[in-house]
C-alpha cells in the first residue's frame, strides 16, 4: 500500500521533511516547488511508513486503500506525476540524500546575541510562517499585530467552508499564540492608530504580511452597476468578515456570470449553485447560509478570456467541479477552439480533465433551465456590463456582452448573456501601506528579498511581497527568505535599535486602541466560536462583527 496526496494539499513540504525514503516531490530545493499546484507521493518508493500523513497540517494524504468516491483519482493523479521518469531522488541514509527539514539560512545569530524585537504585522499565513521561523530560529521577542480584532487572515476569511481541512492549518499557527516570547496586539490599525514609524521606532525590524486585500478591476462599462461585485467581497461575506455586511450580498439572481476560472472563481461557483445542507456543517457565516438556502441561483457561467489548456485553475479544484453532487457541468460548445483543446490534452494536462463533461450551444437569452449547473465558456473576454436603465451608469445588472460566437449576438458581433449579477474573478492585488513605498504596476512593496527598498529595519513577505500569487503553503518558502535577510541585517549591525522599553509600545498601543485584544483574548474568542457552534454539530459559529468579537474577547473564563 501506497499513500496519496489530495485535493487540500497545501504545499507547505511539512511532508517532505519526515519522509525517510525521499519520495514526495517536488522539494523546495528542486525548479518546480513554489510553482506547482500541489505536492505527489512517488508510488514506486513509498514505504508505507505513515510519517507524511502523521506530519501533514491539513490531513491531505491518506492510504490509497482508504480513497473514496471523487478521492479515488488521486491515485492516479500521484502516479502520473511519476510517470516515465526515474525516480526523483535518492534515498535516506545515501551519500547524495539532503533531508529538507525546516528552512534554513546561511547565516544563523550567535547564541550570546542580543534578543532582537520583532513586529509582524498581520496574522494569515505569511506572518505566521514568519513568526514561526523567527521562534524556532533566533532569540526574537516577536509583537504580532493584526487590524482585526482575531488572528488568522486568509486561513480564517479566505479559504472557502467547504475546504475544513485545509482550514487546520490554522491549528499549526495557533500554537504560537501563547509562545513565552510572543506578544499579541490584535485590532491594531497600523498608518491609522500607530504609525509606521512608532511601530519602527519600538522595534529592531518590522515584517509586513498585509497580504492583498483589494480586487483587480476589469476595466470596463458598467463595472459598478448594481449587481456587480468582486469575488473578494463575495469570499468575504460567505466567511463571516466583519468588513462585510451580512445584507451585502443579494441572491435574487437567477444567472450569475463569474468572470476568471481561476481557484478563488471555482470556490464562488461551487457554493453558488451547491447544495446549502453539505455546508451546514461548516464554519460558513450564519447569515450566508440563510442566503444560500433561500437563494434563486440555479445556473453560474464561468468566463475565460483563453481555451481551457490556459485556465488558472489547479487540477484539484477543476476535479472537484467535475464531480459536484446535483450540479450540472456543461461546456458551451460556442468556440471549436475549446473542444479540439480538450480532445487532444495529454492524460495529466488539465484540460484532458473536461473530456467526459458535455459540450452543448447555449442560448443566452433564455431564462436558465430546471435544476443548478454550472457553465464553461472558453475564449470570451467581458466587454461591457449592461443595465437595466440603458446607458444610465447606475442601473442594475442586466447582461453582460462578451467577445466570442453564438448566442444572442449584438449589432458589433459581441454576444449578450443574460444575468443580473456578475462577479470578477481576476486576481486580489495589495494596496498602499501607509508609510513604505509602493509599486502601482504590480500592487506590491519595492524589496529586495524581503528588504524593503530604502527602509532599514522593514521587511515585506507574502503576497504584499511577491503579487497575489501561489498558495499557503507558498508562504513558507517565501517567509524563509525575508527572515534570512532579516538574520543577516541583524549580524551585519544594519538594523536600527529601538530606544524605548520592552514594553513600551504595548502601552503606546493600548492607549491608542483601548480594544486591542492579547492572546488570552484571543483563546476566548475561539473558544466562544466552537462552543456555538457545537450546539449546531459545526466546528465554530463565527462572530462576524467587531463588537461581538471584543465581548467575547473581554470573557476570560479559565478552560
Amino acid at each position: 500500500m501506497t499513500y496519496a496526496i489530495t485535493q487540500t494539499c497545501c504545499a507547505d513540504a511539512t511532508c517532505v521533511a519526515v519522509c525517510p525514503v525521499n519520495c514526495i516531490h517536488p522539494t523546495p530545493q528542486e525548479r518546480a516547488f513554489g510553482s506547482t499546484e500541489m505536492l505527489h507521493v512517488d508510488p514506486r518508493a513509498c514505504i508505507d511508513c505513515g510519517a507524511c500523513a502523521d506530519a501533514c497540517p491539513v490531513d491531505a494524504i491518506i492510504p490509497v486503500d482508504r480513497l473514496t468516491g471523487p478521492q479515488k483519482a488521486y491515485a492516479e493523479i500521484n502516479a502520473a506525476y511519476y510517470d516515465g521518469t526515474p525516480a526523483p531522488g535518492p534515498a535516506a541514509g545515501s551519500p547524495n540524500f539532503h533531508a529538507w527539514d525546516r528552512p534554513s539560512f546561511e547565516r544563523a545569530l550567535p547564541a550570546d546575541f542580543r534578543p532582537l524585537r520583532v513586529a509582524v504585522v498581520g496574522t494569515g499565513p505569511a506572518g505566521m510562517y514568519t513568526a514561526q521561523d523567527l521562534l524556532l530560529h533566533t532569540n526574537a521577542q516577536v509583537t504580532l499585530i493584526d487590524r482585526l480584532p482575531v488572528a488568522g487572515g486568509l486561513v480564517r476569511y479566505g479559504v472557502a467552508p467547504d475546504h475544513p481541512a485545509t482550514k487546520k492549518i490554522g491549528d499549526t499557527f495557533a500554537r504560537f499564540h501563547d509562545h513565552p516570547r510572543v506578544r499579541m496586539l490584535l485590532g491594531l490599525r497600523v498608518g491609522e492608530q500607530v504609525s509606521a514609524e512608532e511601530l519602527a521606532a519600538h522595534h529592531d525590524a518590522v515584517v509586513y504580511a498585509v497580504g492583498a486585500s483589494a480586487d483587480r478591476r476589469l476595466g470596463i462599462p458598467g463595472e459598478d452597476r448594481t449587481g456587480s461585485v468582486s469575488a473578494t467581497d463575495f469570499v468575504a461575506w460567505y466567511n463571516g468578515h466583519p468588513d462585510v455586511a451580512p445584507d451585502a450580498i443579494d441572491l435574487s439572481a437567477e444567472r450569475v456570470v463569474v468572470v476568471g476560472n481561476g481557484n478563488v472563481a471555482l470556490d464562488v461557483a461551487r457554493i453558488l449553485v451547491g447544495d446549502p445542507g453539505r455546508l451546514a456543517g461548516t464554519d460558513i457565516a450564519d447569515h450566508a447560509l440563510r442566503a444560500l438556502r433561500a437563494s434563486a441561483v440555479r445556473e453560474v457561467v464561468l468566463l475565460g478570456r483563453r481555451g481551457p489548456e490556459d485556465a488558472a485553475c489547479t487540477r484539484p479544484e477543476l476535479l472537484a467541479l467535475t464531480q459536484l453532487p446535483g450540479v450540472r457541468l456543461v461546456i458551451d460548445d460556442h468556440d471549436p477552439r475549446a473542444g479540439a483543446a480538450i480532445d487532444s490534452a495529454a492524460p495529466g494536462e488539465l484540460a484532458s480533465l473536461l473530456r467526459e463533461v458535455p459540450r452543448e450551444k447555449v442560448d443566452w437569452s433564455r431564462t436558465p433551465g430546471e435544476g443548478r449547473r454550472i457553465v464553461l465558456r472558453f475564449h470570451s473576454a467581458p466587454r461591457e456590463i449592461v443595465g437595466d436603465g440603458g446607458t444610465a451608469p447606475d442601473g442594475r445588472v442586466s447582461a453582460v456582452r462578451v467577445s466570442g460566437t453564438g448566442g444572442a449576438a449584438g449589432s458589433d458581433g459581441d454576444v449578450l448573456l443574460r444575468a443580473s449579477m456578475v462577479l470578477r474573478a481576476i486576481g486580489y492585488r495589495g494596496t498602499p501601506v501607509p508609510g513604505l513605498p509602493f509599486d502601482e504596476a504590480t500592487g506590491t512593496v519595492p524589496h529586495e528579498r524581503g528588504r524593503v527598498t530604502g527602509l532599514p529595519g522593514t521587511y515585506v513577505v507574502g503576497w504584499i511581497k511577491r503579487g497575489s500569487s501561489g498558495g499557503i503553503g507558498a508562504n513558507r518558502t517565501c517567509a524563509a527568505e525575508t527572515v534570512g535577510t532579516l538574520i543577516a541585517d541583524a549580524i551585519e549591525g544594519t538594523l536600527p535599535r529601538p530606544t524605548t522599553p520592552v514594553k513600551a509600545f504595548a502601552r503606546l498601543a493600548r492607549r491608542r486602541a483601548p480594544q486591542v485584544v492579547d492572546a488570552r483574548g484571543m483563546a476566548a474568542i475561539d473558544r466562544t466560536e466552537r462552543a456555538l457552534g457545537d450546539s449546531d454539530g459545526r466546528p465554530r459559529t463565527k462572530l462576524t462583527t467587531i463588537g461581538d468579537l471584543v465581548t467575547a474577547a473581554r470573557r476570560r473564563t479559565t478552560r
